[in-house]
């Protein structure tokens, strides 16, 4: 790894002295002594390749600014990424390797809720800060929460309480769902059921293997349902073919759809006529009126060559996290770390957000603002397929600590 040069950093930081993001410390790794070592387990391969793909991306992105900007405690910034396969047994083994064997300080992932809840049980009993950046089901900071572990992306109740109201309001009260059958699909489904059988209505519906390639026989259970809407909850590359089959088959011209989360890799993988319905974002790249935004934006489109999405976005705020409570708290030890990120506030340059997005004291669930809206085939932009039509508060849609079930015992 090169070394630093020092009248750079020197530079560096006397430039960025009014800045949030700004820390007065000098790189030692030159001289010496170690890199501060993050540790990241993510699907590289299967169908949720894509997003992590970008998560990681993100990632890499905020470690080279986190470096030209003094590293962590004066030290430079290491990212080691594991592929978990999209394996519960293998991402546990990915985690204890690199808290055993790499000794990083941090760990963050996974996509696929079931190995983040599984990761969290090895990140806790070794006492690492674990950062879950893109498992969205309730359980991570909800019945299952541990003390050390922190999430960047909402939980499934957040998205759907983002959503769900505007589909009974303009879609209907009779829905059929098409859900991944694992911890995030039905975490996805109770919530959306919860919201609809208090609004009076009726659903039914199928769970659904993860990499399903022939949703026939699923589609034809809905035709045959008719319902007013069709509840899609697959992800990655299981919502994409999903779709593409809804319209192949001529659905769309029967009954709606909508769902929570319709990500921009999705979105670009989906022919024109299949953007469609209504969903959420759990970050928009759209947002003409926030600077910070724009240089987040130039930033990854030279990185990558792409718009960022809130996947990119998910990966780089997990590492600024670290970086930004590790200098905080001055220490790279999990508790303390812990205990100084309850109630700690993102700012400005990694929030990338109206409000103030905070890590809410009692589940560790940070409290962002969700983009509600509709898929359109682009407008212009070629990665301008979704308009927001309503900014939801965080604490609104997460409701209160204690319907969460989470209960945070120190170790």
């Amino acid at each position: 790894m090169a070394q630093v040069d020092r009248r750079t950093v020197l530079k560096a930081g006397a430039a960025l002295a009014g800045s949030a993001l700004a820390t007065p410390a000098i790189l030692t790794y030159g001289r010496g002594e170690s890199p501060v070592k993050l540790g990241m387990v993510d699907p590289l391969t299967g169908v949720y390749a894509a997003v992590a793909l970008s998560e990681v991306a993100g990632a890499k992105v905020a470690v080279e600014d986190i470096n030209k900007k003094g590293g962590i405690l004066g030290r430079e910034v290491e990212l080691l990424v594991e592929d978990s396969a999209n394996n519960v047994g293998t991402g546990v083994q990915k985690a204890r390797k690199l808290i055993d064997r790499d000794r990083v300080n941090c760990v963050i992932g996974d996509v696929n809720s079931a190995i983040a809840l599984a990761m969290a049980g090895v990140t806790s009993e070794k006492g690492v800060l674990h950062i879950v950046s893109g498992g969205h089901t309730d359980a991570v900071t909800g019945k299952d929460c541990h003390w050390n572990v922190f999430r960047v992306c909402n939980t499934t109740t957040m998205d759907v309480n983002g959503i769900a109201d505007t589909v009974i309001e303009k879609l209907g009260k009779k829905w059929y769902f098409l859900t991944p059958d694992y911890a995030y699909g039905h975490s996805v489904q109770d919530a959306f059921i919860r919201k609809l059988k208090a609004a009076g209505g009726e659903y039914a519906g199928d769970l659904v293997p993860l990499g399903t390639a022939d949703y026939s026989a699923h589609l034809i259970k809905a035709k045959a349902y008719n319902p007013d809407v069709l509840i899609n909850v697959m992800g990655g590359g299981d919502q994409v073919n999903s779709l593409k089959q809804f319209v192949g088959f001529g659905l769309n011209h029967q009954m709606a759809v909508s769902g929570t989360l319709f990500e921009l890799e999705s979105l670009r993988a989906v022919p024109p006529e299949a953007l469609i319905g209504w969903w959420t974002m759990e970050w928009w790249w759209d947002q003409p009126d926030n600077p910070h935004v724009k240089v987040f934006v130039d930033k990854m489109r030279k990185a990558t060559g792409h718009t960022p999405s809130a996947r990119n976005w998910f990966g780089y705020t997990s590492v600024w996290t670290f970086a930004l409570v590790a200098n905080h708290a001055k220490s790279l030890e999990g508790v303390k770390l812990a205990h100084a990120l309850e109630g700690f506030k993102l700012p400005p340059e990694v929030a990338l957000q109206p409000g103030t997005p905070y890590y809410r004291p009692g589940d560790h669930e940070l409290m962002s603002t969700m983009f509600a809206g509709e898929a359109h085939p682009a407008k212009g932009n070629p990665d301008n397929m979704f308009t927001v039509h309503s900014l939801v508060p965080g604490e609104k849609a997460a409701g209160p600590v204690a319907e969460t079930g989470c209960t945070i015992h120190w170790s």
